[in-house]
C-alpha cells in the first residue's frame, strides 16, 4: 500500500492545459488553484486497504505567494491491523514557473517511519536536507527543474504537451526524491473509456516505467487512466504486484477549475 501512494501523488502528473490563443501563439494556462481537493479509495484484491487524498491551498513562503499541496495516505479497516500506514506529504511550489521551494515527507509504514524536509535554493540549485529523525542536515545538487514526489504532479498539468503526443510516445520529468536525483518515464498507450463511480469517462492511458522485482512484477506493471478534460485527474491506478494486484479509484473530489467531462 504504501508504494501505491508514492506512486499515486506522482501520478497526478499526468495532465495538461495547453491551448491555442491564436494559430501562431500558445497560451498556458494553470488547470487548477487553491480550494482543489482529491480522495482516491485504494483496494488490494476486493478488499477496501486504504485512502489517499491531496488537497491545494494559497500560501506564502519566505513572503513570496506560493501553492501549497497536502498530501495523506493510510491505511483503513482490517489493512490497518496487520499493515499500519500513515503517510504525509507537503509540497510549496511557486504558482507559475510551478517550481518547489520546500518539501515535507513524514511517513508510518509498518512501524518503519521518516521525517524528511527538503528546502530548495532554486537559485543555487541545492537541496538542504533536515532528518527530523536523525537530527541532521545535508546540502546536495538538484538537476534542472527538478520535482519534489508532489510538485511534479501540478507540474506536468501545466506543462505536459498534450497536442504532440503520440501513442507509444515517453516523455520523462527530473525529480529530487529524498538524497537523490532521479528520471521518471511514462509512456502513452492511447485513449479508452472507463467506467467510474461518477460515470463513464475518456481518459487517456499511461504506463510508468517503475523498477520490477521488490514489488512489481514487471517494468510495465502499473496503468494510469487520466481524464481527457482541461482538468486532467487521474481517475484509475492499476497495478500487478508480487502478491496480487492493487487498484485506486478516484472517490471524490472538490474545486476543479473547470467542468468534469463525463460522457453518460
Amino acid at each position: 500500500m504504501k508504494s501505491i501512494f508514492r506512486l499515486l501523488i506522482c501520478f497526478f502528473s499526468l495532465l495538461n492545459s495547453i491551448e491555442l490563443k491564436s494559430q501562431t501563439e500558445k497560451v498556458i494556462e494553470t488547470p487548477f488553484d487553491g480550494g482543489e481537493w482529491f480522495e482516491f479509495r485504494i483496494y488490494y484484491g476486493f478488499f477496501n486497504a486504504s485512502y489517499a487524498s491531496i488537497k491545494l491551498e494559497n500560501d506564502t513562503i519566505n513572503n513570496i505567494p506560493v501553492l501549497h499541496s497536502m498530501g495523506y495516505g493510510k491505511t483503513t479497516g482490517l489493512a490497518r491491523w496487520f499493515f499500519k500506514v500513515d503517510d504525509y506529504y507537503e509540497s510549496y511550489f511557486d504558482r507559475e514557473k510551478i517550481i518547489p521551494y520546500k518539501f515535507i515527507r513524514n511517513i508510518y509504514e509498518g512501524g518503519y517511519t521518516k521525517n524528511i524536509e527538503i528546502n530548495f535554493n532554486q537559485e543555487k540549485q541545492i537541496a538542504n536536507i533536515t532528518d527530523k529523525k536523525k537530527n541532521t542536515i545535508t546540502k546536495l545538487p538538484f538537476n534542472y527543474n527538478a520535482q519534489d514526489l508532489v510538485s511534479s504532479f501540478y507540474y506536468l498539468r501545466k506543462y505536459f504537451p498534450r497536442d504532440e503526443f503520440k501513442i507509444n510516445e515517453s516523455f520523462v520529468i527530473n525529480m529530487f526524491f529524498d538524497n537523490d536525483n532521479y528520471v521518471f518515464k511514462l509512456k502513452y498507450l492511447g485513449n479508452e473509456v472507463i467506467d467510474s463511480k461518477f460515470g463513464k469517462i475518456e481518459c487517456l492511458k499511461f504506463i510508468p516505467m517503475v523498477q520490477s522485482g521488490r514489488i512489481f512484477k514487471e517494468q510495465e506493471s502499473v496503468t494510469i487512466w487520466i481524464s481527457n478534460d482541461k482538468n486532467r485527474i487521474p481517475i484509475r491506478v492499476q497495478a500487478d504486484v508480487i502478491v496480487g494486484s492493487i487498484k485506486a479509484d478516484l472517490d471524490n473530489f472538490k474545486n476543479l477549475k473547470y467542468p468534469f467531462k463525463i460522457k453518460f
